[in-house]
């Protein structure tokens, strides 16, 4: 059976991917937040977007250092997650209250937070605002993944070592197993078999004509041979 739902519950039926932690930081001051509407844009050049309100303390820190990292936590920080989008960073320095252990970006000059498997760190490239959001572009200039979360996909063998994924409201998930799918045949090897079969199927056709000549010919010998055919 199905129902119907608000305009503004396609927001929940897309969410489902990992949540992330953003770290900005201002003048020595840091800051985390929170999102769950978060993309990559593109590959070449590596481009990656985030939408945050403009009300959000992350966004002013975000604007004017024209940087931000994100932070991919595992379920260890399930509990921080909600709690760090339930407060302003504007009145308490979350990182102080919150005791949540960090270290240096690589490139950006803002922390990294412990207790996640992924960590991205992006320049500012654009802003763009869609409806109550503004959309952050952020060009990637650094990646950092754990051995035993990520290996050219997520791994998912360690429950620990999973991301955590957002649904809505205070509900998370983590993902079960890795399926592999069948990989299509290239449409080359799909010319290249039927080029072959339709050779093969022309050698049938041929050899098929030359034992047909010969069987006529054996057929030929026969009656003159047998004396069906007189000469004239």
């Amino acid at each position: 059976m199905r129902r119907n739902l608000d305009e503004v519950d396609a927001r929940r039926l897309l969410t489902g991917g990992p949540v992330l932690l953003v770290t900005s930081s201002h003048r020595g001051r840091h800051n985390v937040l929170p999102v769950a509407y978060a993309m990559p844009l593109s590959i070449v050049p590596p481009l990656v977007g985030i939408a945050v309100h403009r009300s959000r303390y992350s966004y002013d820190i975000i604007h004017k250092t024209e940087e931000f990292a994100l932070n991919i936590p595992s379920r260890r920080l399930l509990h921080h997650v909600q709690y760090l989008g339930s407060v302003t960073g504007a009145d308490i320095d979350k990182l102080e209250l919150t005791k949540l252990p960090s270290f240096r970006a690589r490139r950006l000059d803002t922390v990294l937070l412990s207790g996640c498997v992924g960590w991205i760190e992006c320049g500012l490239e654009d802003e763009v605002e869609l409806g109550d959001h503004v959309l952050l572009v952020g060009r990637v200039v650094a990646v950092t993944a754990e051995d035993e979360a990520f290996d050219d996909h997520w791994l998912l063998a360690d429950d620990d070592a999973k991301p955590l994924h957002y649904l809505g409201g205070n509900f998370y998930s983590i993902l079960d197993s890795v399926m592999e799918a069948r990989v299509p045949k290239p449409a080359e090897e799909y010319d290249r078999r039927l080029a072959e079969a339709a050779h093969e199927q022309l050698e049938l056709t041929r050899e098929a004509e030359e034992r047909r000549e010969e069987e006529e010919g054996e057929r030929e010998e026969f009656k003159r041979r047998e004396g069906f055919e007189r000469p004239e």
